[in-house]
């Protein structure tokens, strides 16, 4: 393709080290974590500096990148080892760190001086002359605000140089605040969503109190909708792919540290395989759109929304009735070896199936494929009718060659959902 800029790199989270692992292995071309301090992710797993060593020697056997998050909004006190931690991360090969505070830049470009630094979607970045005054700052990368549209990512290209280059979310949960910026849940729990402890506050359900009726709860509805007037929808850009990538764009972003692996793989999975399409033959692309917006609806999401990209976001981008996550399939399991001699597949079990059940394969590169489970054996080879319990590991006849530590869905029954 000759009319178009490079394809852009695909950045996939990961909260743990098995998260990485599947990112990596599902197409991400660079993956961003967080350690015990200093990242927006309190209640993520995390990484011990053993853990990040491991995966970042893992993703880079593989070429992938791993950023560091170091982006919380900093008080005196969270200034003091920060010299130590990041000449730690450079040791262990971090490829980037990610920061949001000027102090917490500060020291970093004192102490490590030849680390990239990308500057977090937490500190705002909404117009040319701030992206051009960070980048005079030292900064590589800018991870652009969420509230931007395509049209003002485009000038923000147009008037940067190409050193700088731009990050932007693609994909996952969006935020009531502007850019990350609340202190809703502070105020209400103690917990700093400025310090990655967010409450997620607003997905609650409310209701007004009047002063002289104590007690007496009365629903917000603006319709008969609901009461849920904070809880916004999710961001899905799967089928824009090429506005994302004329906008100049050189950084696709998924949203997701708390999330599982199963997770993360499915949406590196899709976003990977739209990327590529598109990139080989734009009229493919848009003759799968449906297919990729079929796949992303069968993992967790709430509604989809495209943001700030085309429009400012009305009421109908809020979602009044619920605050709870739509699921079409569920995690079946994990590959954990086959033999191609027998056909059978050696699986870890995650959610219940049983003979009779159809489960479906997500292979690394190739198309998803479902299989009707015509028998099953315990990990001992005893026939067993259903798999329960979880993590319980079973052998099961594949009708194709599966490789190790895929991931296995299942469709939800009206039951379950």
């Amino acid at each position: 393709m000759t009319d178009i800029q490079k394809k852009p790199e695909l950045l996939a989270p990961a909260g743990s080290l098995d998260v990485l692992k599947t990112a990596v292995s599902y197409g991400a071309d660079a993956v961003y974590i967080g350690g015990d301090h200093y990242g927006l992710r309190a209640k993520a797993k995390n990484f011990t500096m053993e853990e990040m060593a491991e995966g970042i020697k893992y993703a880079h056997a593989h070429n992938v990148n791993v950023y560091v998050t170091s982006n919380i909004i900093a008080h005196n006190q969270d200034l003091i080892g920060a010299e130590n931690y990041f000449k730690e991360l450079e040791s262990i090969g971090a490829d980037a760190l990610i920061v949001a505070d000027p102090g917490i830049l500060h020291i970093a470009k004192q102490v490590v001086p030849d680390m990239p630094i990308h500057l977090s979607t937490q500190a705002n970045n909404t117009n040319y002359l701030s992206a051009l005054f960070w980048h005079n700052q030292g900064v590589e990368r800018i991870v652009v605000a969420r509230e931007l549209s395509l049209e003002e990512i485009a000038e923000i290209r147009r008037k940067t140089p190409l050193s700088l280059t731009l990050e932007a979310f693609v994909h996952g949960a969006m935020c009531i605040s502007y850019s990350g910026r609340c202190l809703l849940s502070n105020y209400m729990t103690g917990r700093d969503a400025n310090k990655g402890d967010c409450a997620q506050s607003c997905r609650w359900r409310y209701h007004l109190v009047e002063e002289t009726r104590p007690g007496q709860y009365m629903p917000i509805e603006e319709t008969e909708r609901g009461t849920y007037i904070y809880n916004s929808k999710d961001l899905c850009m799967i089928d824009h792919i090429p506005e994302l990538v004329k906008a100049g764009i050189d950084s696709f972003k998924i949203e997701g540290r708390m999330k599982t692996s199963f997770y993360v793989g499915s949406v590196v999975k899709v976003y990977r395989e739209a990327i590529d399409d598109f990139f080989t033959d734009p009229d493919l692309y848009e003759s799968k759109k449906a297919y990729y917006l079929e796949e992303v609806a069968k993992f967790s999401h709430r509604d989809y929304t495209k943001g700030f990209y085309f429009n400012k976001p009305l009421g109908t981008e809020q979602i009044y009735t619920h605050n709870t996550y739509i699921r079409g399939y569920s995690f079946a399991g994990t590959v954990l070896d086959y033999n191609p001699e027998t056909r059978v597949a050696l699986i870890e079990q995650r959610t219940k199936f049983s003979v009779g059940d159809e489960i479906e394969f997500i292979p690394y590169k190739e198309s998803s494929f479902k299989q009707k489970i015509e028998a099953l054996w315990d990990e001992e080879g005893n026939p067993i009718g259903s798999a329960p319990h979880p993590k319980q590991i079973v052998r099961l006849k594949v009708s194709r060659p599966v490789e190790k530590n895929i991931l296995v869905r299942k469709k939800d029954s009206e039951e379950t959902k």
